[in-house]
Order: C-alpha cells, then structure tokens, then sequence
C-alpha cells in the first residue's frame, strides 16, 4: 500500500521575487491556442502575456490564469520588440531556423521576452530580425514541431527551471 494520498490541489510555490519573463505572441489564428498560453503563464508565475491582431481569451481554458496574467493586445510584433528591447529585455525567439540555439542548452537572462510565432509562419523575417537569439525545441518524430501553445509551455518550464524561486 503507498503512503500517498490524493491532494487534488496543492497551493502555488511561493517565489522570493516576481518573475521578470514575459511572453510575446505574434498574431495566433487560434484563440485556444492563446487561451492556452496565458493559462501556462499563470501556472508558471508570469505576470505579463502580450499577443497582437484580434485575441480574445476563451475564460474556461485560460481558467485561473485570465486572473493572474496581464493580457496586452496591440496590432503588430514589431513594435512591441522594439519597445521590449528598449526596456532591457532578452528578446528571445522561439522558432526553428538558422543560428538557433538548443533549449536545454540555451541559458535564460532573468529578464526576458520569450516571443511566439504563428501557428502556420512561425515568426516573420521582420520579427526575426528584432530578436537577440533564437532557441529551438528538439523534435524526434513527425510532425516537424509542436503546437504553438506546447512548445510556449515547454519553454515556460525551462526558464522556470533555471530560475524557480523567481
């Protein structure tokens, strides 16, 4: 018989200081996939989720997270990099391309913008341009990468990871 017994919610890790991450979304053609992605931010102790074009939070996914995360909306990525930027955030992209870096070998600035490409484009030229690294997520099998809102999750885990008192 094991000792241990069923706890269906345990309550938050308490952190020593505010996560400084912040995730930036271009325009996602799924309002589930956003949902998704602010819900994770929640779990993960993230104050701030910005995403671009026409977002709306679906309440009974994002769940507990739409209370807890800053939702930011504004038309366009590339602005919203560069302002990151100026605010002295590592802009880091989340995108399989040239130069990509591993994740699990890529460390994390305590300060940083984690930004998200589109479902189907991934991150443009233009976004591409106005990060400061870019990491990948290795994939072992097909399809060629993972859901927008899994691979933001993975991601998530692993600044956490590096950083999880805040």
């Amino acid at each position: 018989m094991s000792s241990f017994s069923h706890l269906r919610h345990k309550p938050p890790l308490a952190l020593d200081r505010p996560r400084e991450l912040v995730v930036a979304c271009a325009p996602l053609r799924s309002n589930v996939n956003l949902s998704h992605i602010v819900r994770t931010a929640g779990c993960c102790g993230i104050g701030k989720v910005i995403c671009c074009g026409h977002a709306k939070l679906i309440d009974r996914i994002a769940r507990d997270g739409a209370e807890g995360v800053q939702l930011e909306v504004h038309r366009t990525l590339p602005p919203v990099l560069r302002d990151l930027k100026q605010a002295g955030f590592s802009v880091v992209g989340l995108e399989q391309s040239t130069g990509s870096v591993c994740l699990y070998e890529f460390e994390f600035a305590r300060r940083t913008a984690l930004v998200v490409g589109n479902e189907r484009l991934g991150l443009t030229d233009d976004e591409l341009r106005l990060v400061d690294r870019v990491v990948e997520i290795p994939v072992f099998g097909l399809p060629y990468s993972y859901n927008v809102h899994t691979a933001t999750a993975i991601a998530l885990y692993e600044y956490c990871r590096q950083y999880p008192k805040g």
